[in-house]
């Protein structure tokens, strides 16, 4: 079993009267130690996730499992001692994380006092955190002293205090500018693999791609698509392998049930409609016809096939064909 195993995620919010269907079905798979981005519009349901992966929000049914625990079966307590010891979490603003009225050191220090750490481990931790995000000739100073871009690398070093197996960010580079941004994102892949952290970062920044090992994109609160990072290596007899090129693979998902989601510009590409008929091929494709189309005569086609597709092909066209059939 992966570290994360998501299946049939839902999660319903009641406002007012009305209820609000945030996850729909959400399955996802995520190893141990890797390092993944979650994208999606604005109520796609990433966040509502992330809510839920962390231990703040109880998801409505489905299963969650995270290191063998299902979260939805937790007791309050459970849940409680899961959130303090096994997740550490990153928000969009650090005052989300920091005390302004502390140092930085005081700040990582802190969730290390209440967790009754033994002195020398408490100071020996925050100096190790502190050099890791590179701010230990930094550590007198209070929020106020620091950039933004600092005060976000003491909030990651706050959230490794209590040294947790998951690592939890919330557009965590969504208030600094892009040279930041890239500076932080490389910090959470040298944290990542530094101490063999499984990190989840919801977020809206295009340069998570180069990051991290894999985007998984996010509509209806439903997974859509995966996109993977691949690095080409080349090994000769003078040295170890060294890399060559990276490209990335983007597939559609097919959750637990069958669901797929066509991607909305091929779904308007071939006016898809809301009926379609499916059918096989000999050499075992599948085949999807929009109905209206095929009522009114000729109308294109989308073919899923098993064959690899061309390295030349890009994005979902490595994967859906279109015909004029």
């Amino acid at each position: 079993m992966a570290f994360i195993e998501s299946e049939n995620l839902v999660k319903i919010y009641k406002v007012a009267e009305l209820e609000v269907l945030a996850l729909q079905g959400l399955d996802i798979s995520i190893e141990k130690g890797e390092m993944i981005g979650i994208v999606g519009a604005s109520g796609s349901g990433k966040s509502t996730f992330l809510n839920v992966l962390g231990g703040l929000d109880r998801p409505s049914a489905g299963r969650i499992i995270v290191d063998k625990r299902d979260l939805l079966k937790l007791s309050d307590e459970a849940l409680d001692a899961y959130r303090r010891e096994d997740v550490g979490f990153v928000w969009q603003q650090p005052a989300r994380n920091l005390l302004p009225y502390l140092t930085a050191e005081n700040n990582v220090m802190l969730p290390m006092t209440i967790a009754a750490f033994a002195r020398h481990e408490k100071l020996e931790w925050t100096q190790e955190l502190l050099e890791a995000v590179g701010l230990w000739k930094f550590r007198h100073h209070k929020l106020t002293q620091l950039s933004g871009g600092q005060q976000q690398r003491v909030a990651i070093a706050v959230a490794l205090a209590n040294r947790p197996k998951l690592l939890l960010g919330d557009e965590p580079t969504g208030e600094l500018d892009s040279v930041t941004s890239d500076d932080m994102l490389a910090l959470f892949r040298k944290l990542n693999e530094q101490y063999a952290l499984t990190t989840v970062l919801v977020t809206h920044d295009p340069a998570v791609s180069r990051a991290v090992d894999r985007v998984v994109t996010i509509r209806d609160g439903r997974t859509s698509s995966e996109t993977v990072r691949r690095t080409t290596q080349s090994i000769t007899a003078l040295g170890p392998a060294s890399v060559d090129g990276e490209h990335y693979d983007e597939y559609v998902v097919v959750d637990g049930v069958g669901r797929l989601q066509i991607p909305p510009d091929l779904r308007e590409q071939i006016a898809l409609g809301d009926r379609v008929t499916l059918s096989t091929t000999e050499d075992g494709a599948i085949v999807i016809r929009p109905v209206d189309r095929q009522e009114n005569g000729r109308g294109p086609t989308i073919i899923l096939s098993d064959e690899q597709p061309p390295p030349e092909e890009k994005g979902w066209r490595r994967w859906f064909k279109r015909i004029g059939n």
